[in-house]
């Protein structure tokens, strides 16, 4: 996908619009308990760059941990982003279920997959990350 290729999507309500251009055909999922208890289940996003919203009044944020925020619709309360604190990185990590037209992709990986309940599981061989794992690379990204 280049840069040609921006996808639009929202919220539940509308109220939330967005534009942003994904930077590789993949989706990721992650079984964090945060992931679990904000989304209602895991957290299935694609990585995207040049995020627009149409109306940031209407994004609630919530600093979920030392690095990162979830940003959700003020008004229905749909999860739609995950990204570093701030965004200065410029990646964001967008609900699949949020875009107009699901784009298509591939599933890449799973991440915290020690916090996964036993009571399901994804079939299919793709790379599966521990939390360590992840923080690892959270931490590295963060200090280079």
């Amino acid at each position: 996908m280049g840069e040609a290729a921006r996808v639009s999507g929202g919220c539940l309500c509308g109220a939330v619009r967005y534009t942003a251009v994904p930077e590789k055909p993949e989706m990721d999922v992650c079984h964090c308990r945060m992931c679990r208890r904000w989304s209602g289940g895991v957290f299935m996003s694609v990585p995207c760059h040049d995020l627009k919203v149409a109306d940031e009044k209407a994004l609630g944020r919530y600093a979920s941990s030392e690095w990162a925020e979830r940003l959700f619709c003020r008004d229905c309360g749909t999860s739609l982003f995950w990204r570093f604190q701030g965004g200065e990185s410029g990646h964001v990590a967008i609900a699949y279920q949020s875009f107009d037209d699901l784009p298509p992709v591939s599933f890449a990986e799973e991440i915290f997959i020690d916090e996964k309940p036993a009571l399901y599981a994804f079939a299919g061989e793709r790379p599966r990350k521990t939390g360590e794992q992840v923080i690892a690379e959270f931490a590295a990204k963060q200090a280079g």
